[in-house]
């Protein structure tokens, strides 16, 4: 929840990383006597009065910030890198994204799965309740998705946005842990009560994140393509290795959340004026986030299939709803980190 609260810091950020109009530009049009000085401020801003090189200035402030947002696209003026998978026909584009899932997936396979199951591959029962869990999973992110979007369409975003930020964070930690809380504690006999308490969490999840929307269209599309690939490396991983082989990874990995989330809580109790600390909180909050939050996936994936193996043994109940949580639960940190960095990474190309 930690990264709920930080939407408005990372859309004030936006205002603060345009550009202003310089003092020297603007004296340079005032004492202008020379050709040298006349062709030296034309370099950096066509214009022929100070009026009109302050308006150009403040209307850049807003070209960019617009294009954070994804409001207005069309006021791009600067052209980014060249990527290849922006490039060539759909074709190129399809092979250029099957190519980078493909190396990562043998690359994590090669360095987390060298020793695999060695009783020819995973039982049925693992199977279809793996299954089970990945597609309560896909349903689930559906939920937040198509809910999330209309809240943002009916303005709940901008409300949200303006609203304080303890005050977002509690309600938002009362809601989205009461009601994953109620949903793990009701039993599945008792379906309705508890799909209800999974749909709420969904939509909990959803109001929090809507404003995730004021980001570009690009932005979150390459995001969630790179969030399910990396998941998708990593589950397979979990998977297909050995049993029980990385569930001991579940206390370093709550230590590791627990500072995470420590650093994305800095921004409330730490002054402006700390920028290097910031900075440092920043980096370990996005980068450091997606390692323990890739570590959780490879963890509940084997969880999971230990449950699996209880389960068919009597000695756990099946629940396919609860174990969906986690790996929502890690999607949606990995996704919104992905976010940052690729809306931090447009930026300073600009």
């Amino acid at each position: 929840m930690a990264s709920l609260c930080r939407r408005p810091f990372a859309i004030a950020s936006v205002f603060k990383q345009a550009p202003k109009a310089s003092h020297i530009t603007y004296r340079s049009f005032q004492t202008a006597t020379t050709k040298q000085a006349i062709s030296f401020t034309s370099s950096i801003k066509p214009a022929t009065t100070p009026l009109q090189t302050f308006a150009r200035a403040r209307q850049d402030v807003f070209k960019r910030a617009l294009q954070q947002g994804g409001s207005k696209r069309g006021y791009q003026q600067t052209a980014a890198p060249p990527n290849p998978l922006a490039q060539g026909n759909l074709t190129q584009r399809l092979v250029y994204g099957g190519a980078i899932f493909g190396g990562t997936l043998l690359a994590i396979n090669l360095i987390f799965n060298r020793e695999t199951r060695e009783d020819g591959g995973m039982p049925p029962f693992e199977r279809e309740y793996l299954n089970s869990t990945f597609a309560h999973t896909g349903l689930g992110l559906g939920i937040i998705a198509v809910a999330a979007r209309a809240l943002h369409t009916s303005g709940w975003s901008y409300r949200l946005m303006s609203a304080n930020p303890w005050l977002v964070l509690g309600i938002g930690l009362v809601g989205s842990i009461g009601t994953m809380m109620g949903c793990h504690a009701t039993p599945p006999e008792n379906y309705m009560l508890k799909y209800g308490l999974w749909v709420g969490f969904n939509l909990t999840q959803a109001a929090l994140l809507s404003p995730m929307l004021f980001f570009s269209p690009a932005i979150l599309a390459r995001a969630g393509l790179y969030t399910i690939g990396m998941m998708g490396s990593i589950a397979f991983v979990g998977a297909t290795a050995k049993q029980e082989k990385y569930l001991y990874l579940g206390g370093p990995l709550l230590a590791g959340v627990a500072i995470v989330a420590l650093s994305g809580l800095a921004p409330l109790v730490l002054p402006v004026t700390a920028t290097r600390t910031l900075m440092m909180t920043e980096n370990l909050w996005l980068y450091g986030g997606l390692a323990v939050f890739g570590g959780f996936t490879l963890y509940d994936v084997q969880k999971i299939l230990a449950h699996a193996r209880m389960a068919e043994q009597g000695r756990f109940r099946r629940d396919t709803v609860n174990e969906s949580i986690s790996l929502e639960l890690d999607f949606i940190n990995i996704f919104v980190r992905m976010v940052q960095i690729l809306a931090m990474q447009q930026g300073r190309r600009k």
